[in-house]
């Protein structure tokens, strides 16, 4: 049973409340008159006109409430904290989950009168008016009424805080709170009056114990820490049911004055005009201890309560909160709400905090990457707008401020593996070069985003990503929208889409085709007309390798740039960029992929590794697309699911087109195929295609038919050499393999993975051609290492 129920004495003074109001305004209107007080003469006249026309009806607005990203334990199957995100750290609690002696210590020392009041304790709030009208600062004398209803109306303002022109957004919430507590002269009369109508309204239509636990859910206890449960558990690591007298004390204590008496800065709290600091951790001396608390130590000791060893060790101990305690102990005490044993008991206990900081920021979470992909889900991708907001503000807000649930696709297993993979085999930061790897693996029949790793450390502290390589906020798996990230150039990744186009219009994997390195003269382009080398350049393959008259199955398991220039001679352009449209790629800046000639055919464009991914897990799939997400579900405050986009797959290939097409890139993964070293070799059919882009990107892209793993190695900014630079006894250039192997080895233990369905016969015919004189390369140009995508035939170590 509640033990704080409304007494006669407080039904009473329900009544009381309007009459006590008129009280107030009658004594504004006799200020005048009295002796030594100064107020305009017709101010009081005003107070008792603004009565009639103040609002009565104060609107309980929601909370703020930390939004909570939740990632499901497979070994239990139930969703567990990643972090939480909040610009205020509160977690609501019932009556039944504060300790009683809480309640006590909030009402011995904020108002013990509580019971017996309607909503204002008349002498008081009259004697902070009057102080208020002799020109003074207003003054205390609120009571739990009304201290709720300046907590609401402080709460609205902080919610609809935005920056100005001519304000930051602390501007404006120091403004909010100044205007909700320290408002002088008139402003300040009038701001009581309203808060003492507001509160005798709120007395009428809620209960004692309701106001009383809504006080305690809202109050701000030092920082960004708000509500009694969040308190008791950041000061010290106990829930608000657990909590000691002595705790409950030093809470109720710092409520009064909440960044005065915090104790989670043991340097100290309170810092004088001349550097010095106060109420800070104890250090063995009483040199600092506030007279107050020294005047209590004093009399403690000299009745022998305390020892003359727990009076030296205070030091200043917290002094200034240690003082306030005492005095909340001493009221409770005089309340009969403690005895006199418990009072000594608590009064020479030293205040030793817990400091339990929660989680908060992808930083403390074990996959800060993939949370980060999900937090600017959150704040900028579009298709997420219904469910977050239109405006950046909005979408900010339900980040930080409306309590929502967000449950990701994470799935710690492979989430491990590949944080592991991806730390062991490449190093933080490599000197001399913008060193970056990442990871990401999906499952291909839902688009669900199961892992994101990546070898920096993170961090949105600018001053820090910007003065050290090992930092960074950037996700490189994503794109622009999601990490960030421009995406990087793909290398021999993106032939995909060559292969796919060549399917499609009705060639064999065994067709013959002239794969020698050659002067490619032109390439069809509806789109934007013909490429045309004008310059004679030439693409070179990987190594110099001179190539060969061939077939799309030996050039995909062999990734040779000159079969594949070969292949697009029969094609066109455009085409090409159609597929990869169709097959969700875009560049990493949320442009359509630009072919624009022989280089790009072999990788030039960024691209994210999550769009990579996803590609190449459309093959796997038998022909369907499934957009990536990493968003499961979202559950506002009231438990209400919000829609989000959920699995969103559609074809995008005919089916035979797709078996084809995995049929060529098995090939890549087997004996003979420059993606072999990343096979695990566990029985699970693989698909996959290795990519490089000059000597300083790297990639591989595996699946099978259940998960797709893209790795990428390489160089974030610059054109350093990967092929030459070693970590850890193997060239930099190798580590995709192990990465992405390693990865797909426990996606496979746990997703497992059939085989892909056989190519259609059509596809494998072996039609006879005659296969062409060599060309002459005698007037050929061979392109250089170009880092910037020359689409005259740069990549000549693409491969």
């Amino acid at each position: 049973m509640n033990p704080y129920k409304r007494t006669l004495a407080g039904v009473i003074g329900g009544f009381m409340g309007l009459i006590a109001l008129s009280v107030v305004a009658a004594l504004l209107i006799v200020t005048p008159f009295v002796p030594g007080l100064v107020i305009a003469g017709n101010a009081g006249y005003k107070a008792v006109s603004l009565f009639d026309g103040l609002p009565g009806y104060l609107e309980i607005d929601r909370l703020m409430l930390p939004t909570t990203i939740y990632a499901k334990d497979s070994s239990t199957g139930k969703d567990v904290e990643l972090t939480t995100f909040y610009d205020q750290n509160r977690v609501p609690v019932e009556f039944d989950e504060v300790a009683p002696i809480m309640f006590d210590a909030v009402l011995s020392s904020e108002d013990p009168r509580y019971y017996e009041h309607g909503g204002i304790d008349i002498f008081g709030t009259t004697r902070a008016l009057i102080s208020n009208a002799q020109g003074g600062a207003t003054q205390g004398g609120s009571s739990i009424s009304q201290q709720y209803v300046k907590n609401v109306l402080v709460q609205r303002c902080e919610r609809d805080a935005a920056a100005s022109d001519t304000q930051t957004r602390d501007e404006v919430l120091q403004a909010c709170w100044l205007a909700a507590t320290n408002a002088s002269g008139s402003d300040g009369y009038q701001r009581k009056l309203q808060e003492i109508r507001y509160a005798i309204e709120l007395e009428q239509n809620y209960s004692k114990a309701e106001i009383l636990l809504g006080y305690l859910n809202i109050a701000n206890f030092g920082g960004t820490t708000y509500g009694i449960e969040a308190a008791a558990r950041y000061y010290f690591g106990a829930s608000a049911a657990k909590l000691s007298i002595g705790q409950a004390a030093v809470l109720a204590g710092i409520v009064q004055n909440p960044n005065t008496y915090r104790i989670d800065r043991p340097g100290g709290s309170i810092f004088s005009t001349d550097g010095a600091t106060f109420n800070k951790a104890a250090d063995g001396s009483v040199d600092d201890v506030d007279r107050g608390t020294l005047a209590a130590l004093d009399t403690l000791l000299a009745a022998g309560t305390i020892t003359d060893e727990q009076y030296l060790a205070a030091g200043d101990a917290y002094s200034a909160t240690k003082g306030r305690q005492l005095y909340v102990l001493d009221r409770m005490r005089e309340d009969g709400r403690i005895t006199e044993d418990q009072f000594l008991a608590a009064a020479i206990e030293p205040i030793s905090p817990k400091i339990t900081p929660p989680h908060t920021g992808c930083v403390a979470t074990k996959a800060p990457f993939f949370c980060q992909y999900v937090v600017n889900t959150v704040r900028s991708d579009p298709a997420y707008a219904a469910a977050f907001g239109e405006t950046a503000q909005d979408r900010q807000r339900s980040l930080t401020r409306e309590g929502l649930k967000i449950y990701t696709t994470l799935d710690w297993r492979l989430q491990n593996a590949s944080q592991s993979a991806v730390s062991r085999y490449t190093p933080a930061t490599v000197p001399g070069m913008r060193f970056g790897a990442a990871s990401v693996s999906i499952e291909a029949t839902t688009g669900r985003i199961l892992a994101i790793s990546q070898n920096n450390k993170f961090s949105e502290d600018a001053e820090l990503t910007s003065s050290s390589r090992a930092y960074t906020s950037l996700v490189y798996a994503g794109d622009t929208v999601h990490g960030s990230s421009i995406g990087f150039p793909t290398g021999s990744t993106f032939k995909l889409f060559t292969l796919i186009d060549w399917l499609e219009q009705g060639h064999s994997l065994y067709e013959s085709v002239n794969g020698n390195v050659r002067v490619i003269p032109r390439l069809a382009d509806r789109c934007d007309g013909p490429w045309v080398n004008v310059e004679k350049a030439v693409v070179l393959n990987f190594a110099k390798a001179k190539g060969y008259v061939g077939t799309p199955m030996q050039f995909t398991a062999q990734s040779l740039n000159s079969g594949y220039l070969g292949m697009a001679e029969k094609l066109d352009l455009c085409d090409i960029e159609d597929v990869a449209t169709r097959m969700g790629v875009t560049q990493g800046s949320g442009a359509r992929v630009d072919v624009n000639g022989a280089a790009a055919i072999i990788g030039t464009n960024n691209i994210a590794p999550v769009a990579m991914a996803a590609a190449y897990a459309t093959v796997a799939n038998k022909g369907v697309y499934c957009v990536p997400r990493a968003i499961e579900r979202v559950v506002n405050a009231d438990g209400q699911e919000i829609p989000v986009p959920g699995k969103q797959c559609s074809r995008v290939l005919d089916q035979d087109i797709a078996a084809a097409a995995a049929f060529a890139l098995q090939g890549v993964m087997n004996p003979g195929g420059t993606g072999y070293q990343g096979n695990p070799n566990d029985g699970t059919p693989m698909l996959g295609k290795t990519g490089t882009h000059e000597a300083f990107q790297t990639w591989l892209v595996e699946s099978s038919t259940r998960v797709t793993t893209a790795a990428w190695v390489g160089n974030t900014i610059g054109t350093a050499d990967l092929f030459r630079t070693w970590h850890n006894g193997a060239l930099l250039s190798s580590a995709r393999y192990s990465i992405a192997r390693d990865i797909q080895t426990v996606a496979n233990r746990h997703y497992g993975g059939g085989s892909f369905p056989a190519a259609p016969a059509e596809f494998l015919r072996r039609p006879y051609v005659a296969p062409p004189a060599q060309d002459s390369d005698d007037d050929a140009e061979p392109a250089g290492n170009n880092s910037g995508g020359n689409n005259r035939g740069n990549g000549n170590r693409n491969g």
